[in-house]
């Protein structure tokens, strides 16, 4: 209780409470007491007496403890020399281990051993080219049927000679059928154009892929749309045309050749062409992991369609390093692997598209270089870093993916005369249209062809295509020579024109002998402009500083 006028209250208590609780303090330790005596546990540590003075040889009782003592000493500081000595041989061992580490022989043996206990544990690598060639060659040897993926965008580019010449010379008698997918970025005049181009040497179908195929184990969301509106119920990229023709050719084809055994359709191409989209759709079920990424198939896969009928997806076409950095940069994973950057890979795509064309479709100012492009591709985008500085990494990824992908319009003119390759004639193309029902490929793609919306001919970019792609089928076919080494003298004429904002802005030079090099620069713009008259335009405007005004 508090008493007034004290600063703090009063320690005492009552009398009663005060002896109750040292009874129950006694109470406790007894308790305790009884507890230690029954375990036997004493706190006093009993002392030790020694040796009585009565007791008989009590000297040499004493010189033999003493003795005890001495050699227990002396085995304690042996076990403790033991130990240092081990520490100092850990050390210089780990010393010796460090120098052998520092010997690159040592240290490259040591790393050849872990992989090969890795790889014998993990299995072969599926990122190594040898691994994917051979992958690719089983895909070709265990079809019946070979289905070559061409990008409706680039069609000749996305043809692979050694792989056409490989299916058309292996035992068996294999049927080459080509499938143009992402029709929907191409104009209807080049689709069909295309396809009277190519239906020369094989059959072709249209086709567009759908791009909203869900797992069975994934349960879809509810719908707050009437789904007896189909206006608003479809959309643009759950539509897939040209799966019913294709399926009801294939099957054709398997009645016609009689066979009890089931249909093997093998599915190739280079990477992002939209070959495992092609198996999804005519499934129905997402069977093959697709996506925007280039290269995510890496190992043969078989689904089954019909009762007689499988698909069998292979990983891409690996490019030849001897094609020209247009087509490495488009077909090959490259950037993927990190051997070449995405700003040098869009600083060459961008070469081969319509300048004016490209800034209407992004909606950007005229730019003198790649570098500027981005960087007003990146503030029209958003992609800036901190301090507002364009990140033109990140939109030079983005551009590169909507050109691989199934985004960007562009379309590719064809070959105005057709001409057969040297592995292909006439005989050859006849024999691979043979057992194919034409007249229903050809109603089919009539039918494909109106229900798909293409885009405009002036919002579709035009492109320059570089012909063929080169592909490898072996591990010994790659050249020691880096990409791009057989480009024409003309794509190192454009890569001048590519400088940076400071170049661009220096004082020319006096006329020499290496005029024509300097009207390289005006290559790069693709529509031709009239020099002599913007400069007369220019000079007739032009203030006279030499006026003399009085």
């Amino acid at each position: 209780m508090k008493r007034p006028k004290l600063r703090k209250a009063s320690k005492r208590v009552s009398c009663s409470k005060r002896y109750k609780i040292q009874k129950k303090v006694r109470e406790h330790t007894r308790k305790l007491r009884k507890e230690a005596n029954k375990k036997g546990v004493s706190k006093r540590v009993k002392k030790d007496p020694g040796v009585p003075s009565s007791a008989p040889f009590k000297e040499e009782v004493l010189r033999e403890a003493e003795q005890r003592r001495i050699q227990i000493e002396e085995e304690k500081a042996k076990k403790r020399q033991v130990k240092i000595e081990e520490r100092a041989q850990k050390r210089k061992k780990e010393k010796e281990d460090a120098k052998k580490d520092a010997d690159p022989q040592a240290k490259r043996a040591r790393q050849d051993e872990a992989w090969q206990l890795t790889e014998k544990k993990a299995g072969p690598d599926k990122n190594s080219k040898q691994y994917l060639c051979s992958e690719l060659n089983k895909v070709i040897n265990a079809s019946d049927v070979v289905i070559e993926v061409l990008d409706a965008r680039d069609p000749m580019g996305c043809r692979c000679p050694q792989l056409e010449e490989a299916v058309l010379q292996s035992d068996g008698k294999k049927k080459l059928l080509f499938v143009l997918s992402k029709i929907d970025l191409v104009p209807k005049e080049n689709v069909e154009r295309w396809i009277q181009s190519l239906q020369l040497e094989f059959p072709v179908v249209a086709f567009k892929a759908s791009t909203l195929i869900r797992d069975k184990t994934v349960q879809a969301k509810r719908r707050r749309i009437d789904p007896s509106n189909d206006v608003l119920d479809r959309s643009r990229g759950a539509a897939c045309f040209g799966n019913n023709c294709l399926t009801e050719l294939i099957t054709r084809f398997a009645a016609n050749t009689q066979s009890e055994t089931t249909l093997k359709v093998g599915v190739v191409g280079f990477p992002n062409v939209g070959k495992s989209s092609l198996i999804n759709t005519m499934k129905g079920v997402l069977a093959c992991n697709a996506g925007e990424q280039r290269g995510i198939t890496k190992s043969m896969q078989e689904v089954h369609i019909l009762k007689n009928v499988k698909l069998v997806d292979s990983p891409g076409v690996l490019a030849s390093p001897s094609n020209p950095p247009a087509c490495m940069a488009l077909r090959s994973l490259q950037v993927e692997e990190g051997q070449e950057s995405v700003l040098e890979a869009v600083r060459t795509l961008l070469k081969q598209c319509d300048k004016h064309q490209i800034m209407l479709q992004y909606n950007v100012p005229d730019f003198r270089n790649s570098l500027e492009f981005l960087t007003l591709f990146a503030k029209k985008r958003g992609y800036l870093q901190k301090g507002g500085i364009p990140n033109t990494e990140q939109a030079a990824t983005a551009f590169l993916t909507e050109l691989t992908g199934a985004k960007l319009s562009y379309h590719c003119k064809p070959q105005e005369k057709h001409s057969l390759p040297a592995y292909m004639s006439e005989a050859v193309a006849a024999e691979m249209k043979s057992g194919w029902d034409l007249d229903y490929l050809k109603t089919g793609n009539e039918e494909t062809l109106k229900g798909v919306k293409f885009p405009n001919q002036a919002s579709s970019i035009s492109f320059t295509s570089k012909g063929p792609t080169a592909g490898l089928l072996s591990v010994g076919d790659v050249s020691e020579d880096k990409a791009g080494t057989v480009a024409t003298e003309g794509e190192k004429q454009n890569d001048e024109p590519d400088k940076t904002a400071e170049e661009s802005e220096a004082p020319e030079r006096p006329q020499t002998t290496s005029l024509p090099k300097k009207q390289a620069h005006v290559q790069f713009q693709s529509v031709p402009i009239d020099i002599s008259l913007s400069a007369a335009s220019t000079t007739d405007d032009a203030y006279d500083f030499n006026t003399d005004f009085k």
